[in-house]
């Protein structure tokens, strides 16, 4: 296990969680029929959406954010955009970005059939590097990517520009499958996620943290000045 700046090793081992701690706590909150039939369509059509863990924390992060407005990049069939809207006020509305209109077709359903009003939600067939330049500047609470690793560095300025000064940045899959720890994985994907979380670390413009749920969680606060 790599050493961790600042912190002993003895206590890094005295404090690893055990595979039995960690499905506990990513079981905590329970996910209903909606949220599990959204991830029986994500199985069909081969995709992987975030975890329990971390789409609990999405909806506690949109709640703490009194989130009205959310851009998401990677709609997937509906999984964490479901925990978003839940956790987002009554009359937000969630922007979701996917290149697959499949997928898109397949969250629709998914969100229509959890009772999200229709007027609550638009998706947005194509490359979010493409469309996100055409979103309004600072006119979001809440900015989360899960999509394509290789393009991850690339949405820090996007959504600097998006967010409204203290909005709240978040990356799915920022331990890729515990690659991210081991300096000897050298593969695009890793390299990239690597390379994200050390920009927000240096970036002034945030306040980052990394969330080991599911495959971990990495966020960041837009400082209230910056812009």
């Amino acid at each position: 296990m790599p050493g961790l700046p600042g912190v002993r090793e003895e206590s890094v081992i005295a404090t690893a969680i055990t595979p039995q701690s960690w499905l506990y706590a990513e079981e905590f909150v329970v996910e209903d029929e909606h949220l599990q039939n959204a991830r029986a369509r994500a199985d069909e059509v081969g995709v992987a959406p975030i975890g329990p863990g971390g789409g609990a924390a999405l909806r506690l992060l949109a709640a703490v954010a009194n989130a009205g407005a959310v851009v998401e990049v990677g709609t997937g069939t509906g999984v964490s955009g479901l925990w978003l809207l839940r956790g987002m006020r009554a009359d937000g509305v969630l922007t979701s970005v996917d290149r697959e209109a499949e997928h898109q077709r397949l969250a629709r359903a998914t969100l229509t059939e959890a009772g999200i009003a229709a007027n609550r939600f638009r998706l947005i067939s194509g490359s979010a590097l493409e469309v996100l330049p055409r979103l309004a500047d600072g006119g979001y609470d809440l900015v989360f990517v899960d999509a394509d690793k290789r393009d991850y560095p690339q949405f820090v300025d996007e959504a600097v520009r998006l967010l409204r000064p203290g909005g709240v940045l978040a990356f799915d899959n920022a331990l890729w499958h515990d690659r991210v720890a081991d300096p000897a994985r050298r593969d695009e994907d890793t390299v990239a996620v690597r390379d994200l979380g050390r920009t927000l670390l240096e970036d002034e413009r945030f306040l980052p943290a990394l969330l080991p749920v599911g495959d971990g969680l990495l966020v960041a606060q837009l400082a209230i000045t910056a812009g």
